[in-house]
């Protein structure tokens, strides 16, 4: 089934292109960035599960010195999630920012479009009022105009 979008190339909204061009800009958002995609990736969760698995086994083991209830790996698991939120709270920033230029820039293009649109509709409206008179004038009666606009072909 063709959705008629096929082999047209999807052009990107062009305030994506600004906010990237302005992220590129600051190496800490780039950092912050790459970290938040590594974060959030599954890659990121499988490895701490064997970096727990790992720890818990090995102090079962006797072979770390961090016995139950295991206060290094709570203060170093509770630090990373400070910073981890810290993380996702830049993204989510960066989201709100992203969408509010984006909202600004659709807005100011709808406007446009609207202006554009109603100066058509006037000038339309100007040569459908032209076009009258000037059939007027030629002696066309209101009922050949009507005739002609509900079947245009008829009279050629």
């Amino acid at each position: 089934m063709s959705n008629g979008v096929e082999g047209k190339r999807h052009l990107p909204h062009p305030v994506s292109l600004r906010v990237a061009e302005e992220r590129a800009k600051s190496w800490q958002l780039r950092v912050a960035d790459r970290i938040t995609a590594f974060a959030g990736a599954m890659t990121f969760v499988w490895i701490h599960a064997v970096i727990f698995g790992t720890w818990l086994a090995t102090d079962g083991l006797g072979l770390t010195h961090d016995p139950f209830p295991f206060n290094f790996l709570t203060m170093v698991v509770s630090l990373e999630a400070i910073f981890l939120s810290t993380f996702v709270l830049i993204g989510q920033n960066r989201q709100a920012l992203f969408a509010a230029k984006k909202a600004d820039h659709d807005f100011n293009e709808q406007e446009l479009e609207l202006k554009k649109n109603t100066r058509l509709t006037e000038a339309t409206h100007t040569n459908t009022l032209l076009i009258h008179l000037l059939a007027h004038k030629m002696g066309i009666t209101d009922a050949e105009i009507e005739r002609a606009m509900t079947n245009p072909l008829a009279n050629i």
